[in-house]
């Protein structure tokens, strides 16, 4: 089964874009340079404003989720993986984290880049207030059917510069 989520988010002056293990879309308006996994700020959706269908497919082990990232002609794509163990409950935040670490703000771990990972021109763009950013969240889950699981097919491994 899949779920699919999109909203708009904008960018700020003080995106740097430097964290090399994390990645976050916030709704918060404003940023410090101390922020620097913040690639999208006053987005139209945190956590908790996704869906029921959507959340409930992330939690779980086998959840693969992509989130993608479309300023103008560039588009940067993160893959990774759901947790049985996400809550998907904060207001304001999106986290996107390598690691396998889960906080209530956490919808994907084993995250292929972090915001260091993604291309610079997009980075570029998204340090103007005047950018948006489209941002498309998808989950794909395998379903239980008659006790057995079906096959997954992944998603496609590559970025679209």
């Amino acid at each position: 089964m899949m779920a699919i989520e999109e909203f708009f988010a904008r960018g700020h002056a003080n995106i740097t874009a430097k964290h090399a293990t994390t990645l976050e879309i916030t709704k918060e308006a404003t940023l410090t340079k101390n922020g620097d996994c913040i690639i999208a700020v006053g987005a139209a959706k945190g956590l908790l404003e996704l869906s029921e269908t959507f959340r409930t497919l992330c939690v779980n082990d086998n959840a693969k989720i992509r989130l993608e990232i479309n300023v103008a002609d560039i588009t940067e794509i993160v893959q990774g993986r759901g947790s049985s163990s996400f809550t998907l409950s904060h207001r304001d935040d999106i986290v996107t984290r390598k690691a396998s670490h889960v906080t209530d703000r956490t919808l994907i771990i084993g995250a292929d880049k972090a915001a260091l990972d993604l291309n610079r021109k997009l980075v570029r763009a998204l340090q103007s207030p005047n950018t948006s950013a489209r941002i498309r969240l998808t989950v794909y889950n395998p379903i239980i059917e008659f006790g057995r699981q079906l096959q997954s097919v992944p998603f496609e491994e590559k970025s679209h510069v």
